[in-house]
């Protein structure tokens, strides 16, 4: 049997008077929508000319960028990487060498026709090797005992890396004690050791710490570290005489 719907009819005064009022809010919906779209499009017409224009000027900048790093940056990065080669060279020949004084210069000041560090610092300012030549030329005049200039290359040296964001941290330590200024140093130590927790420049840098602040008669700080190596680094080479400071600190923070 066919069936069809029957056409529905308000029963009462309050259906039809609902029905009305539900029907003029869609219609007031639509009239809100209508007016938001003819405002939009007013707006639109009027600064066509401004909003293309900041269209443009986004799409250069983002292409500008772009281009930066494909045709200048990437080009620079490698011309500079080849040119520190020999200069990295040298600092790897002094480290593990003999004549360490001599090859810490050439390190620095190039040799051979080849740049230097400091060249490359200067040349290549604002690339990945220029960063990474303030570390090696920060380090190789911590060697030299020039320890003003260390300080202000290392300083300049920034890195995510486990060893290196920490050695330079602690390398700036070791120059201020060096100058004498062994509360910086004790601030530099305590930097490189909170800046990576591992177990090799975690606990040496916790020790160094340790030991300056019972230089600097703050007992209880040294007392920290050395227990902060006896617990949580027990098989780092810090640890294997570290009761021994434990001791000492102990001893002057009871006095």
């Amino acid at each position: 049997m066919a069936t069809y719907k029957k056409k529905y009819k308000a029963k009462n005064k309050a259906e039809k008077e609902q029905n009305i009022g539900e029907g003029s809010t869609t219609a007031e919906v639509f009239n809100t929508l209508d007016e938001t779209a003819s405002k939009t499009e007013a707006f639109v017409a009027k600064n066509q000319k401004y909003i293309f224009i900041i269209i443009g000027l986004v799409a250069a900048v983002v292409l500008g960028s772009l281009a930066y790093k494909e045709y200048v940056a990437k080009p620079k990065q490698l011309n500079a990487m080849n040119d520190m080669f020999q200069a990295q060279k040298y600092f790897d020949q002094a480290v593990n060498g003999v004549a360490k004084d001599s090859l810490f210069n050439l390190a620095l000041h190039g040799g051979e026709g080849k740049f230097g560090m400091l060249d490359i610092i200067s040349e290549y300012s604002g690339t990945p090797s220029a960063n990474l030549a303030s570390y090696y030329a920060g380090t190789a005049y911590l060697k030299l005992k020039d320890y003003k200039n260390a300080v202000e290359h290392l300083s300049n040296f920034k890195s995510d890396d486990e060893i290196l964001a920490a050695l330079a941290k602690g390398n700036i330590g070791d120059a201020f004690v060096q100058l004498e200024q062994k509360e910086d140093a004790l601030n530099y130590y305590e930097q490189a050791a909170k800046l990576r927790n591992n177990q090799y420049t975690t606990p040496m840098y916790l020790h160094k710490a340790g030991i300056i602040a019972l230089e600097l008669g703050k007992a209880d700080k040294a007392l920290a570290h050395f227990k902060t190596i006896k617990n949580d680094y027990p098989t780092s080479t810090e640890a294997a005489n570290v009761d021994v400071f434990i001791g000492k600190a102990q001893v002057l923070a009871n006095k």
